[in-house]
């Protein structure tokens, strides 16, 4: 990254999902440093904030009064939190105090397309591996709720209990967004949870043109969000969202007796700590920056941030399809995946040298990615300092890279 030193925060940076941070929650952050408080727990500002920032990102994406849920410090964390909640509920024994072992197996179902951490969290949980259960996607990429429906059915009556479908909001991969209502009803009709991951797509709930394709978002049992992708927030900043947060208290709540304090309106806790309800007891005041950010900005002025990528997204996606040379794999959201032209594994060399040429460049950034088994460049679009300008520019910067590229040495 020395080629480019302002990162992820320069304009023709479009690598991974990692956009500049909003400078109100910059600020912000110091100022959560500065007071440093723990919020595990108690009746302080910190965890009212928290609180009220939980509330906000419930009511963006839709999930009925009384849902609630915890900050912590990404996506991972709030998959194995949701997930964790998910296997206590649905086990169908007291996995907390008997554990695992002799029991039948439990079955999580996802697509290619999910997030790793999904796969970390299956793992960390002690399912084993092999109770991630692949679900097949359509032409787009998406989870057929047709094949899991049938697999459910076949599956509820073999040894192994299905416990939660892993949907999609948005993959981070290329944008895809599952069938989530489709899902949901499949979901509701074998009476397994949903989880939703959202942490980079959910946001787009916010742009009326994108919100018929998250309909069923607000149907999850859980969902996962990160501010500090589509929302601008400094890192680090997750959130996990549960329709009914007592489950996240029966899946975490140990509270030893040096902990142990009255719960009144007055005192020093007037609600249970917020430890109870994850992993984390040494919690960071995370909800200030958040809160900054969401406060100064405002659900206009992200919709409107959101459809600049969008927009630019579109326009790169076009100019790609046009463009001699360059071949369109895919467009989801504010991701762009795209190939130059070549065969057969010499075309997989030639995009990881397009790409490191542009990286070591100084002047763009990109990635690669795999896209149904084929290697290609991936852009990310999510700066509000992007211009087509530096689209143009980036397309100019690959075509020249893979000229240069097929070269004789």
């Amino acid at each position: 990254m020395l080629a480019h030193p302002f990162g992820n925060g320069h304009p023709r940076f479009h690598g991974w999902v990692n956009p500049p941070p909003d400078r109100a929650a910059v600020f912000a952050s110091l100022l959560a440093a500065a007071m440093n408080p723990s919020c595990a727990g108690g009746n302080h500002a910190a965890l009212h904030l928290e609180r009220q920032v939980v509330r906000w990102l419930s009511e963006l994406v839709g999930l009925p009064a009384g849902s609630g849920g915890l900050l912590v410090s990404g996506g991972s964390m709030a998959t194995l939190t949701a997930l964790a909640a998910a296997r206590h509920a649905g086990a169908g024994f007291d996995v907390r105090e008997h554990g695992l072992a002799g029991q039948p197996p439990l079955w999580v179902y996802a697509t290619s397309e999910a997030h790793s951490c999904v796969t970390k969290a299956v793992e960390l949980l002690g399912l084993g591996r092999t109770a991630l259960q692949w679900v097949a996607t359509d032409a787009h990429g998406r989870m057929d709720a047709g094949v899991l429906d049938t697999r459910l059915g076949a599956d509820a009556r073999g040894p192994a209990r299905p416990l939660a479908v892993v949907a999609s909001a948005g993959t981070v991969n290329t944008g895809v967004i599952d069938p989530l209502g489709a899902i949901a009803d499949v979901c509701a009709r074998h009476r397994v949870w949903l989880h939703v991951d959202g942490s980079y797509g959910a946001p787009a709930v916010l742009v009326p043109e994108l919100r018929p394709l998250l309909d069923g978002l607000e149907r999850a049992d859980s969902l996962t969000l990160d501010p500090h992708k589509w929302l601008y927030v400094p890192i680090d900043a997750g959130v996990v969202l549960v329709r009914r947060p007592e489950q996240l208290r029966d899946a975490f709540s140990l509270v030893p007796p040096y902990l142990r304090v009255e719960e009144h309106p007055g005192g020093v806790s007037d609600t249970p700590w917020l430890s109870e309800y994850g992993l984390e007891q040494t919690r960071p005041f995370r909800a200030l920056r958040l809160w900054a950010a969401m406060r100064t900005t405002g659900r206009a002025g992200y919709r409107r941030l959101i459809e600049h990528d969008l927009f630019l997204a579109g326009r790169l996606a076009h100019a790609i399809d046009a463009a001699d040379g360059l071949e369109l794999l895919s467009h989801g959201l504010s991701i762009v995946c795209f190939r130059c032209r070549s065969d057969g594994t010499v075309g997989d060399k030639l995009q990881d040298e397009v790409a490191r040429r542009i990286q070591t460049g100084g002047s763009a950034f990109l990635t690669t990615t795999s896209v149904a088994g084929r290697r290609c460049l991936r852009a990310c679009i999510l700066n509000p300092l992007t211009t087509e300008a530096d689209l143009d520019d980036l397309i100019r910067l690959v075509c020249r890279a893979a000229e240069e590229a097929r070269r004789p040495t």
